[in-house]
């Protein structure tokens, strides 16, 4: 890199016109005492090195044309929207225990707890010998005969003259008492159901058999969704 910028050099301050165009011919004259000199010409003395290079060329002029189609913009890049999925999962349906009046229990899809209307019953006493409708009133102590005077004999029994009966006063809404089952139970009972109405298909008749065909659609459909987790 050095030589071509000496020779460069050199062609600026000297003539170079003895050589080819295409050619540079440097001479490198090493003296006596070791200095080195570049130069275009012979040396005088000394030992001489000559080294024959390619002149550097221009590179072509660039011919712009006017008429030319222009150069497409670059094209700015489509930032596109986010997309944004929510996904839903529906919670296992749940199932209670509910417990009957009588100390039954039993398996329900609600905590209703079947409710029901109950009537709702009170006492009323009744005069003796009242025969129209009936009126409440006090009850009185239990073992007192009503009506005994004071002085009477031990054997002296007097006619009763009120006696209690029970009418309806109403009803009121009476509901079984329910918890919900964990999901590991849920699972289990259901399991269990399924396996009970397999083994009654075989013996039950065709008409009953429909619907142990539907109730157990409906438990593998919820087994599928609940159950699988």
């Amino acid at each position: 890199m050095n030589l071509l910028r000496t020779t460069l050099g050199l062609c600026l301050l000297l003539p170079c016109t003895a050589l080819a165009a295409e050619d540079v011919r440097v001479y490198r004259c090493v003296a006596s005492n070791g200095a080195v000199a570049l130069q275009d010409t012979p040396c005088n003395s000394g030992r001489q090195e000559v080294r024959d290079m390619q002149r550097p060329r221009d590179p072509a002029p660039r011919v712009v044309r006017s008429d030319a189609t222009p150069p497409a913009p670059a094209e700015t890049p489509v930032i596109r929207e986010r997309e944004v999925r929510h996904v839903y999962i529906q919670p296992p349906q749940p199932m209670y225990e509910c417990v009957a009046e009588d100390g039954q229990r039993y398996t329900s899809d609600n905590n209703e707890g079947n409710p029901r209307w109950v009537p709702l019953w009170t006492s009323v006493w009744l005069p003796h010998g009242h025969r129209g409708h009936a009126h409440p009133g006090p009850r009185p102590a239990f073992g007192t005969p009503v009506g005994t005077a004071i002085g009477e004999g031990a054997g002296y029994r007097p006619p009763p003259v009120a006696m209690g009966v029970q009418v309806p006063a109403g009803s009121v809404l009476v509901r079984d008492s329910c918890h919900a089952l964990p999901p590991q139970d849920v699972c289990a009972r259901l399991r269990d159901r399924r396996w009970e109405l397999d083994r009654r298909y075989n013996s039950a008749l065709q008409s009953e058999r429909t619907a142990i065909s539907n109730e157990q659609r409906s438990i593998d459909a919820r087994m599928s969704r609940d159950c699988q987790r």
